[in-house]
């Protein structure tokens, strides 16, 4: 029992992917800073915005809304991330959990953050968050449907496991899955999706703060906001490390192997930064077009290269 909560508050859990994940969170505004040749924040800038936010600024609810499960949504979403992202990385670091199908249980914990941001909105009796959450809930239809296929190509690539570790580990023994066409095809239609999954441009149209003041978030402030900041920082985190886990071979915590396994982390999260800094915002029906037509059929095409193991 001992060691499962120093596994679910400690590390790899909570404290630990809260302090990478504001550092990635750092690295992100700093890559953006550089691409607008500003400056950029100091290394602690994160930090410094939610404890700001949690211990300095004022908690204002909504007048109209339901104000218990305008407060709870915050709090399960930060719930959801930690969970999902324990069961990413206890595989990922070479911590045999003996948990079995953890894929499959992952895959349902990543979405419960954007369904807290649904509830959230929607529960703030705000029409501009009416707005976002209808914009959230069509963007959750698009591309949760596409990262399933990816995670079916990671399966047929691994033999019909649905177990991380075991994943990881047949990546190890061999080649990894980003060394063959249908891997990069995979790899390519992940990113998008954690693009969407992360609501960075250019699909941030539930928050399109230019459009709709912020949408889904418009009516938090003060420790609620805080945990939807902290709730961010952890799947900035977990979703690159989940890439790493099932397409690009995993970790392996020991010499010159340590370095790798942060630069390629590094290396994905700088991919999904210049991605967000170099387009435009699109309209909810071209993202839902785009997932359904185009990145849909890119996930299927690295499917059937899979089965005949390309």
């Amino acid at each position: 029992m001992g060691t499962n909560l120093f596994y679910f508050l400690v590390y790899p859990g909570f404290l630990f992917m809260a302090v990478i994940g504001g550092l990635l969170s750092w690295f992100d505004r700093k890559i953006t800073a550089r691409v607008q040749f500003r400056k950029g924040p100091p290394l602690l800038q994160p930090f410094y915005d939610f404890f700001k936010l949690l211990l300095v600024k004022e908690t204002i609810l909504p007048a109209r809304g339901a104000k218990g499960l305008f407060l709870a949504a915050p709090v399960f979403s930060v719930f959801g991330a930690t969970m999902a992202g324990v069961f990413i990385l206890l595989p990922l670091l070479n911590i045999t959990s003996g948990f079995h199908g953890d894929l499959i249980v992952i895959f349902y914990l990543l979405t419960i953050p954007s369904l807290t941001y649904v509830i959230g909105a929607l529960s703030s009796g705000n029409p501009l968050a009416a707005v976002g959450a209808s914009r959230e809930m069509k963007l959750i239809l698009s591309y949760e449907f596409t990262f399933l296929l990816v995670l079916v190509g990671v399966i047929i690539k691994s033999g019909q496991s649905i177990d991380l570790y075991q994943i990881i580990h047949t990546q190890q023994t061999g080649v990894p899955f980003i060394g063959s066409v249908s891997g990069v095809l995979l790899f390519i239609v992940a990113i998008f999706c954690l693009q969407a999954k992360l609501a960075l441009v250019p699909f941030d149209m539930p928050e399109a703060e230019t459009e709709i003041s912020g949408g889904i978030f418009i009516e938090y402030s003060g420790t609620p906001y805080a945990m939807i900041k902290l709730s961010k920082y952890i799947l900035l985190f977990i979703l690159p490390a989940f890439i790493m886990a099932i397409l690009m071979n995993g970790t392996k915590l020991e010499g010159i192997n340590i370095l790798w396994a942060v630069l390629k982390l590094v290396a994905v999260v700088l991919l999904l930064t210049l991605i967000r800094n170099t387009n435009p915002r699109v309209k909810i029906k071209q993202a839902i077009r785009f997932f359904f037509v185009w990145i849909n059929l890119l996930a299927i095409i690295a499917i059937v290269l899979a089965i005949f193991g390309l």
